[in-house]
């Protein structure tokens, strides 16, 4: 952990004064390129939300290093400490998505909010690029002040807020190449413990962003094990990878009695690489988000057929997400 900061705080912190000091040389460069493209300054707003980002990052590492020395000399509260950083770790987000959606010109059409109001809750949400992790914090913390606890693969470490904030709260980094997946099981079970009227637990049940490739390569997955009926389950789905139950479950498990809310949304799929966001993929997009809450009362008690219940409900997001995504291009 400690080399890894030596590497990505000073790294982070000489972006940003770089990025800063040469920015008239790329605001003119990026002004050309868009004379040239023709494409709405998509090269301007990128260029700017790299100073956005670059900038939220040294603010967020600036305020987790006055909370530690101010934990030195006097000594938060446990129940304080977590306050202050969940705050802190919303209001990062909340600039962030804020600062895409003005850029790039987004139309959020989103229904369901007042389901995330009240915790606990397990928050179940589609994963289709690095835009939509930042949406649950956008409503739920932001909006409601629910205190989310984060499933995020242990790559988003070497983002250094990230790393120094999510490792100061109950956050799980996992390991989706472990060999040991019932140690990365039991580390996700631990987020559901204790948890309050304003907590909550958020998991991308898929374990990865959805992709065309990775969704055939699922599908020759289970059919190499020999698993028919989940082949036929993953290639019915056309928008969504099949969902890996251990977490879930797990969650479920840990947390008897707790309601569950099933995030769908489709719009980002057009930031999940740098190539699409310098095309001009993003901009203009309407981002449609649909929230669902489940009553604990209709979920099954039971391990396989909870797992049952996950596939169909991963089944309905997939429906939603092919209902809206027509709905965009019929509009454009």
């Amino acid at each position: 952990m400690t080399g890894r900061r030596l590497l990505t705080v000073p790294g982070y912190l000489l972006a940003w004064l770089l990025w800063i000091s040469i920015a008239p040389v790329w605001l003119v460069a990026a002004a050309v390129v868009d004379l040239v493209r023709l494409n709405r300054g998509v090269a301007l707003r990128s260029g700017v939300f790299v100073a956005v980002y670059l900038s939220c990052e040294v603010l967020g590492i600036i305020a987790s290093g006055i909370l530690w020395a101010r934990n030195l000399i006097w000594r938060f509260e446990p129940e304080d400490w977590n306050d202050v950083h969940f705050r802190l770790e919303a209001w990062w987000a909340n600039a962030l998505f804020r600062s895409i959606a003005f850029l790039f010109e987004l139309e959020l059409q989103v229904e369901g909010t007042t389901e995330l109001e009240q915790g606990p809750y397990l928050l179940l949400t589609r994963h289709a690029s690095a835009g939509d992790t930042l949406l649950a914090s956008l409503f739920a913390s932001s909006t409601f002040g629910v205190r989310l606890r984060y499933v995020l693969k242990k790559e988003l470490l070497w983002d250094p807020c990230l790393d120094i904030v999510g490792n100061r709260l109950p956050n799980a980094f996992v390991d989706r190449d472990s060999d040991d997946s019932s140690a990365q099981v039991r580390s996700v079970k631990q987020l559901a413990k204790n948890l309050g009227p304003k907590d909550g637990v958020l998991i991308f049940p898929e374990g990865s962003r959805f992709t065309e490739e990775k969704r055939l390569r699922t599908i020759e997955r289970f059919k190499r094990s020999g698993n028919i009926a989940m082949q036929e389950y993953a290639t019915s789905l056309s928008h969504v990878l099949a969902p890996r139950p251990g977490g879930v479950l797990g969650l479920l498990e840990q947390a008897e009695g707790i309601d569950v809310v099933i995030c769908a949304h489709t719009g980002f799929e057009s930031t999940a690489s740098i190539s699409q966001i310098w095309n001009g993929m993003l901009l203009g997009n309407t981002i449609h988000v649909q929230y669902r809450r489940i009553c604990s009362d209709d979920i099954p008690s039971n391990g396989d057929a909870q797992a049952q219940w996950l596939w169909n409900e991963w089944k309905n997001v997939d429906s939603y997400v092919n209902a809206h995504q027509s709905e965009t291009k019929e509009q454009k």
